[in-house]
């Protein structure tokens, strides 16, 4: 079972992540997009993990709608909205439940990336972050190792796609030979899940 500490320590190995992958994200979003990707979710989850820190909610969904919330407070573009309603969408699905199970999360955020996909209109197949989300949610339920396995599969499946949706969509054909720079700050999302399953031996 997971509880708010589990979800405090995957949004804390999120921040760290995107900390250090940030100017490989603002580099893809260089190529298709406003080159601010990574500085934006490197803010916005910096204000989480400090928001955490000091707030310290007491359940899953109470980490994560806190999560949500700085996000879209502090993070510029679509990036924040979309990311806020991930995790705000996620956090109201988990309910005041003081510990969830794996199968509970990925219900939960299945929900979450539903609410993406309403708000921003993508699906799979559109070189966006539900490229990296979707596969990701299906694969949830086998473990946090199949799950990021699905989503950095996803996230490299977007490189030969044409954009649909989003900024990159503006560039038509061009957009085609760069890999999404959502779906890769969305496989790390979902990499740090397992880091934060297994702080010592995973992967962030």
């Amino acid at each position: 079972m997971l509880d708010a500490d589990f979800f405090r320590r995957w949004m804390a190995v999120t921040a760290a992540s995107v900390d250090r992958e940030a100017e490989q994200l603002t580099e893809l979003d260089s190529a298709i997009g406003d080159a601010d990707h990574g500085s934006n979710l490197q803010r916005g989850f910096r204000a989480v993990a400090a928001a955490l820190e000091k707030e310290e909610p007491a359940t899953p969904g109470a980490v994560l709608t806190l999560a949500g919330r700085q996000l879209i407070s502090t993070v510029g573009g679509a990036s924040g909205p979309l990311y806020g309603t991930l995790l705000r969408r996620t956090g109201k699905a988990l309910g005041e439940a003081a510990e969830v199970s794996v199968a509970q999360l990925a219900a939960a955020l299945g929900s979450g990336v539903e609410g993406v996909k309403q708000l921003g209109g993508a699906v799979v197949g559109d070189k966006t972050m539900i490229d990296a989300l979707e596969p990701a949610v299906a694969a949830l339920e086998g473990g946090f190792a199949a799950a990021r396995a699905a989503a950095e599969q996803g996230a490299e499946a977007t490189t030969p796609l044409q954009a649909r949706k989003g900024r990159a969509s503006y560039l038509g054909e061009r957009s085609i030979g760069h890999q999404d720079p959502g779906a890769t700050s969305s496989a790390l999302l979902i990499a740090a899940l397992e880091a934060a399953a297994s702080p010592a031996e995973g992967r962030a």
